[in-house]
């Protein structure tokens, strides 16, 4: 533990956003782990799982957890993928 103060709070800030942002990419990796599930066993609600899906790395996108540009990636291969299993 640090001993000046300002690194102590810094300590404990970076903790606090690690977990936050540990919890955003879990809840992201399993929703988008859900769409391509219900994509390759072509189930009825894979349309609104991707559109969760989607939600999901939007919203990463705009926590900054995600690149802006990562996050199109990973929409336009779920979009695809869900067009070529259509």
């Amino acid at each position: 533990m640090p001993n000046i103060k300002s690194a102590q709070k810094r300590v404990k800030v970076t903790a606090i956003k690690t977990a936050r942002n540990k919890a955003c990419n879990s809840a992201l990796k399993t929703a988008i782990k859900k769409a391509n599930a219900a994509i390759d066993a072509s189930s009825a609600d894979k349309e609104e799982a991707v559109r969760l899906a989607v939600k999901k790395i939007d919203q990463a996108a705009a926590k900054g957890i995600l690149h802006k540009n990562t996050a199109a990636h990973r929409k336009s291969a779920l979009a695809l993928k869900l067009k070529a299993n259509s």
